[in-house]
């Protein structure tokens, strides 16, 4: 795992000054701590910090092989079985890692060498010979890339965006719609970056710029594909299931340093750590962090995996009241990222991050197999949808929605205002609105008339709608899912995970995200995804012989974080400040007495705002760390 960052001039080859790679490169050191390296030609130029988990000696980058180069941040799980193949074509090889393969492999196949490769990675490969630039992402987005054109006339891209912000070229100015779309979700999704001007290439896609050409969109290499189905019967289809499984796991457990695995007690992590013992010829290192309020700690159904499968288990119990993270989280994601269990997962990556240097997680498999509440609560709403003929549902449903309390501090299925007022409206949209933080009617009470005027119109539900209804798919659950693939997975999930992970230079691996599984998962009918109010009924099927039914079949927790109590308490002042923070209402976008009455609420308990108190907070200390 690395970072990597480069600058490349599309027009005349002007020089590329190595300090300012140098400036690059050392934003995001903590990506890379064993190692760094420089590379420049005329018009190009390439830096790395490396973390050296596959040929610890070898392997320097930038790598260059004759007119190639390339600068790379991931793992390409199958580089032994692509090189061999290499090999049978005539390639020879002066190293013993997955980076050469890139090199050998865009020889033998240019920009079809992606299809070739099983891993999580970004990379960036210089043709000599053909004068171009090739940025590629991988299928799901596992690891992050965010480029930029600049006012010289070059393009800039590093893995994080404190690479791209030490280019003094970079104008840092806030983008309100990037704002909306981060007030929605509690993040900034993939098609958008906090900075105008900043990109993100998308995940399975790649950029190819050619000198002389100028920067071209981005294309898609890869997608997700809802609209076959699997044929036999559940005994059949969840032993290929487990065999996927079994594939991932073990394709992730290469490693020249010591490995081990996230540890909840949950059932991915349980079956992540159940598979690496089943292979793993020494006992696997597992880590969990527990909560002091039973409510919320899982240690004992960790411990009780950790001793079926005789784990070499550590545990730390950490305050879940710890807000003196959050300038830790601010610096690490750049962005704003309001999703509080990243909290959690710093703590958890710091504790794997004291005995190893990769760690299995058990990231996917929710959105792979159908296993969030949400998703059920939209099956059943397409299902009273169905009933129903859509004039009949908006007269009735939306009359009694409009006229019915809210209650948004309740769990869903008891807000029925919400679910009323998703039953009278189209189910694309029911799921876009159900997935966000906020709703659109509780921005527009946050945002000013001159925001909501500059905004022209924007709404950040358009873009989930958007991919559910161009989803390729066969029925409401598939939308659902492809969306959370496309958008959900990368800019929340993936990206916590990546942050988190690199800021104590850990190397996260989801195997449940390996592509041969998605694809399988996708052609899944919807009865062995989602059986009767029971997600992932399939995988839960494939694991009893390795899983206890108290693993397979408790209610799922999660790390949690109390906010809602600390702006009752230990950040109430902070929370009151909002109101009056140059970076929110200087702005001109934010209402200043909208939020002096949301946090007064909140603190006098007349209402329930932690989230969006949070997300405000969050939004300020990064906006005011990104634009001064």
């Amino acid at each position: 795992m690395c970072g990597i960052a480069g600058i490349f001039h599309p027009g005349t080859p002007k020089p590329v000054e190595p300090s300012r790679l140098a400036q690059m490169i050392a934003a995001i050191a903590h990506r890379g701590p064993d190692g760094e390296g420089i590379w420049t030609a005329p018009g190009v130029g390439f830096g790395h910090r490396r973390l050296s988990v596959i040929d610890l000696e070898g392997s320097p980058q930038p790598m260059s092989d004759g007119a190639l180069t390339v600068t790379y941040n991931g793992e390409i799980y199958n580089f032994a079985e692509i090189r061999t193949n290499l090999i049978a074509k005539g390639a020879v090889f002066r190293t013993a890692g997955d980076t050469e393969v890139l090199l050998h492999g865009w020889r033998q196949w240019g920009p079809g060498v992606l299809d070739r490769l099983n891993g999580m990675f970004a990379f960036a490969l210089h043709d000599a010979d053909r004068g171009t630039l090739f940025l590629a992402r991988d299928r799901l987005g596992v690891k992050p890339l965010f480029y930029v054109e600049l006012s010289d006339g070059s393009l800039a891209f590093a893995s994080e965006l404190k690479g791209l912000l030490a280019h003094p070229l970079v104008r840092r100015t806030p983008d309100l719609r990037a704002v909306e779309d981060y007030m929605a979700w509690g993040y900034v999704p993939d098609d958008a970056c906090i900075v105008a001007g900043v990109r993100k290439l998308a995940a399975g896609h790649f950029l190819l710029v050619e000198r002389g050409k100028g920067v071209p969109q981005p294309r898609q290499w890869w997608d997700a594909d809802f609209t076959n189905r699997a044929r036999g019967s559940a005994d059949s289809l969840g032993i290929e299931l487990l065999a996927k499984m079994r594939d991932g796991v073990q394709s992730r457990m290469v490693a020249d340093v010591p490995l081990g695995a996230f540890l909840s007690g949950g059932v991915d992590s349980s079956a992540v750590v159940a598979l690496m013992a089943e292979t793993s010829r020494s006992a696997v290192k597992t880590c969990t962090i527990g909560f002091a309020e039973a409510d919320y700690d899982e240690r004992g159904y960790a411990e009780q995996v950790a001793q079926r499968f005789a784990t070499d288990h550590a545990t730390r119990i950490v305050s879940s009241d710890d807000h003196a993270l959050i300038e830790t989280l601010v610096t690490s994601f750049d962005e704003p990222f309001a999703d509080a269990s990243a909290l959690a997962t710093y703590q958890v990556c710091a504790l794997a991050r004291e005995s190893v240097t990769v760690a299995l997680s058990g990231d996917g498999a929710d959105e792979a197999l159908a296993g969030y509440r949400r998703y059920r609560f939209q099956a059943a709403e397409e299902r009273v949808r169905g009933l129903l003929p859509t004039a009949m549902r908006t007269s009735v449903f939306g009359a009694l929605g409009r006229h019915y309390p809210k209650a948004d501090w309740a769990p869903r299925p008891l807000r029925a205002k919400s679910t009323l007022l998703a039953l009278a409206g189209d189910g694309d949209e029911a799921y876009a609105q159900a997935v966000g933080v906020t709703t659109p009617m509780l921005r527009a009470r946050l945002f000013t008339a001159e925001a909501r005027r500059h905004l022209g119109g924007y709404r950040a539900e358009d873009a989930y709608v958007a991919a559910m209804r161009a989803a390729p798919a066969r029925d409401a659950l598939d939308r659902a899912q492809y969306a959370d693939l496309k958008r959900w997975l990368p800019g929340d999930i993936l990206t916590k995970v990546d942050r988190t992970s690199m800021a104590v230079g850990l190397e996260a691996r989801e195997p449940l995200l390996d592509h041969r599984l998605i694809e399988f998962a996708a052609t899944l009918p919807v009865s062995m995804r989602l059986r009767r109010g029971q997600g992932k009924w399939l995988m839960k099927r494939a694991l009893t012989p390795y899983l206890p039914d108290d693993i397979l079949y408790r209610r799922k927790m999660g790390f949690v974080t109390p906010v809602s109590a600390w702006f009752r308490g230990a950040l109430a002042g902070e929370a009151a400040a909002l109101a009056t923070s140059r970076t929110l209402i200087e702005s001109g976008w934010f209402d200043g007495a909208a939020i002096a009455d949301m946090a007064a609420a909140h603190r006098s308990g007349r209402g329930e705002h932690g989230r969006t108190l949070w997300q405000l907070v969050m939004l300020e200390r990064s906006m005011k760390r990104v634009f001064g």
